[in-house]
């Protein structure tokens, strides 16, 4: 009866071409598209945008801007402040200004000689005192004027050698400290400003372009969905007994109506938990209906579309 039976298949194999062959695994999945987003770190209201659905963008390339008055008048406020600190460090490094120093050192020439004339009638007084003609009051009293005298110039030229040295060490300290603190201020103005116009971080398609010129956006809200060069992958599912049969780095080969052949794709992500599971102790014919989400790269095939079906084969 075997040999029967092995006779009969044999021959129907023979007639029917591809009988009793089995058809390779496949596997159903679909393509899915990794956009990057592009947002504003601010709200705003869009100025221009530059980006239409379906034009590719270059990496660099202008997308959308916001209107930048408040951050255009917050940059020259901070500029204004670096300017008037700037002008402090300037001022305690150099001393006083030379106006400054012009009067304390006219006036010191005034006291040299005031001390020169009080000397001179010191000295009269003492020989008129030596000789009699003059009592000791008056000749105390000339002293006395020496020594006022003496002790101007001195003050003067004290005076003007402090007028002279720049700031002492704390005050320079403090002073640079608000210039450093005023330029960090308007840094960040700077990229303020600059975070008001948002360009393509990459080369790309402009998948879909959410909002236009003079609508607001919000803080982080996406304008517009941009698909790079390479972001489109295949999702499939892979039952708990095949899936021991793949790895990360395998090549898959992909297939779809009217694709052209030769597509491929890259495993990279296997799904760590099964999906839609159910909450039971699993038994022989439980364990058949387990799946685990795999996520490949296609290698090529930029003419397939996100959410296309497409058949997985080994």
């Amino acid at each position: 009866m075997d040999g029967f039976l092995s006779w009969l298949f044999g021959l129907i194999a023979m007639i029917v071409p591809g009988f009793g062959v089995s058809e390779p695994p496949a596997w159903n999945g679909y393509v899915e598209a990794d956009y990057v987003y592009l947002a504003a770190p601010g709200a705003g209201t869009i100025t221009a945008m530059s980006a239409r659905e379906g034009e590719v963008i270059e990496a660099g390339a202008m997308v959308f801007t916001l209107d930048d008055g408040q951050q255009r008048a917050a940059l020259d406020g901070a500029l204004a402040q670096v300017a008037a600190a700037q002008a402090n460090v300037d001022n305690l490094s150099t001393g006083s200004r030379d106006a400054e120093l012009d009067v304390i050192r006219a006036s010191l020439a005034r006291a040299r000689a005031d001390l020169e004339l009080t000397r001179q009638q010191a000295e009269r007084t003492e020989a008129l005192l030596g000789r009699g003609l003059a009592p000791q009051a008056q000749a105390d009293q000339a002293d006395a004027n020496l020594a006022s005298a003496q002790a101007q110039v001195d003050e003067l030229e004290a005076q003007l050698r402090v007028a002279e040295l720049p700031a002492r060490n704390p005050q320079r300290i403090a002073a640079e400290a608000s210039l450093a603190a005023a330029q960090a201020n308007a840094e960040q103005a700077r990229l303020a400003l600059d975070d008001r116009i948002v360009a393509a971080p990459v080369d790309g398609l402009a998948a879909r372009v959410y909002f236009s010129a003079g609508e607001f956006l919000g803080t982080g809200v996406p304008a517009v969905a941009l698909l790079p060069d390479g972001a489109l992958e295949v999702k499939f599912y892979l039952s708990q007994a095949d899936r021991a049969d793949f790895a990360l780095g395998d090549q898959v080969a992909i297939s779809c109506d009217r694709c052209r052949e030769g597509l491929t794709a890259t495993v990279n992500y296997f799904s760590p938990d099964p999906r839609f599971t159910p909450p039971v102790i699993y038994s022989r014919e439980e364990r058949d209906r387990l799946t685990f989400l795999v996520e490949a790269l296609l290698d090529e095939g930029s003419e397939l579309l996100p959410g296309q079906p497409v058949t997985v084969s080994r």
